[in-house]
């Protein structure tokens, strides 16, 4: 998208929430040095994180250095913000193990950008209490403190209280921002909607202690249009990069039913498609909705960034099959191991008895019941229905050492055989 400035591009992927720029055409042409963090509070980011790193990545694209911040300090302690009770304290074994986990993140999310990875742990570690009182704590006027919108609500009629580590976490981020400003340079601070309070607090501390001007910038929450409800979230919980915690084909299948009110705006986010394409996009989308092609380009960019280009092409070339959109024998040995993610997998050999398989893999609860399904063609080997006669497994049914069973049109099981 070389034909717009950062600012255009910004505004016109829908990361302009809050900001202290007066004019944010100043960062068109003056670079600076900014920086964005995730607390280990878990071993892995969301795609509400992912938003930001998104914005991030379009602050690089345009010239700005990055400085990357995984919050081991931080992350001892536990955001509050925007949590109706207080955090369980990780240990630090969970704490450094995470940490890990969030820099490989980092590593695959930005890629070939350039980067530089702090951990507020290594300036946090030395510095002692009554030190911390007087550099950082002199500062800040309570006034401020309590008028922070998580304080608030957590002392309010209705809230569980606070404890005085939680209430001190603003303190530590926006010492963190004036470490950085002192040691790196940084100007700017990238955070989400949620964030906003806890940044600004950093801005005071430079402004105070240091004398200096910095910023902040914040993109919006995304909200999913169909329901309202905060984006990323389902039933099952969040939507994790970590494919342990959401795999790679549900992580592509959570864009693939994205809504159509929102498709185009979560494409401007979570893609780096340009104006143009996107537009195309949209346009073809628009003629033939129940074709999802938008939702499809939107499911495939977003995947190949987090997880890669060649698990993207598996899970795509999986989902067309299983929804019949193409043939089973397009699939490859490494489609056939993400399935095994996905599917209820039973072993078994060419020979085997049809009924029983079925039992084996859940889509029948006897024998009786497998027959009944069989004879009433309710069963599909590899995407075709199956003759009435047919009976056991044969060597014509497997694809690369598996037999896709699916009975009706959405209950499938894999079998792979020996």
């Amino acid at each position: 998208m070389s034909n717009m400035t950062l600012a255009e591009e910004l505004t016109w992927r829908g990361f302009v929430n809050q900001t202290t720029y007066k004019d944010i055409t100043y960062l068109n042409d003056n670079k600076v040095v900014f920086y964005w963090g995730v607390d280990p509070s878990a071993n892995s980011m969301t795609i509400g994180n992912l938003a930001a790193a998104m914005m991030a990545r379009v602050f690089m694209k345009h010239g700005h250095q990055a400085v990357l911040l995984v919050g081991g300090a931080t992350g001892m302690i536990g955001d509050p913000d925007g949590k109706a009770q207080e955090r369980d304290l990780l240990t630090l074994e969970q704490i450094a193990a995470n940490k890990k986990a969030i820099s490989a993140q980092y590593n695959q999310v930005f890629g070939k950008m350039q980067f530089k990875v702090v951990d507020n742990y290594d300036w946090f570690k030395d510095i002692g209490y009554l030190e911390f009182l007087r550099a950082v704590g002199k500062h800040v006027p309570m006034r401020t403190m309590l008028g922070r919108e998580f304080v608030q609500s957590r002392l309010g009629e209705d809230g569980a209280g606070i404890s005085y580590a939680e209430f001190s976490y603003s303190l530590i981020q926006g010492y963190d921002f004036l470490h950085l400003y002192k040691e790196h340079g940084v100007t700017l601070q990238l955070c989400g909607a949620d964030q906003w309070g806890n940044s600004i607090a950093g801005v005071d501390l430079i402004r105070r202690i240091a004398g200096g001007e910095a910023h902040v910038w914040s993109s919006p929450l995304v909200i999913n249009r169909a329901t309202g409800k905060k984006f990323g979230k389902t039933e099952d919980g969040a939507i994790w990069l970590d494919e342990n915690q959401t795999s790679v084909f549900k992580f592509y299948q959570f864009w693939i039913n994205a809504d159509d009110e929102g498709v185009e705006e979560y494409m401007k986010i979570y893609t780096d498609l340009d104006k143009e394409t996107i537009d195309d996009i949209m346009l073809a989308n628009n003629e033939a909705r129940s074709n999802r092609l938008a939702q499809k380009h939107l499911a495939y960019e977003a995947t190949k960034l987090v997880h890669g280009e060649e698990r993207a092409e598996s899970v795509r070339r999986i989902s067309e099959v299983l929804f019949g959109e193409e043939e089973y024998s397009g699939l490859t040995s490494g489609d056939f191991s993400e399935l095994k993610n996905e599917l209820k997998t039973v072993t078994t050999s060419v020979g085997a008895e049809l009924a029983q398989v079925l039992v084996d893999t859940d889509l029948a609860s006897s024998k009786g019941e497998a027959r009944r399904f069989l004879e009433s063609n309710a069963i599909y080997i590899n995407g075709s229905q199956i003759p009435l006669e047919k009976r056991e497994i044969d060597t014509h049914d497997v694809l690369n050492g598996y037999v896709v069973l699916r009975r009706g049109k959405n209950a499938t099981a894999l079998l792979e055989i020996k």
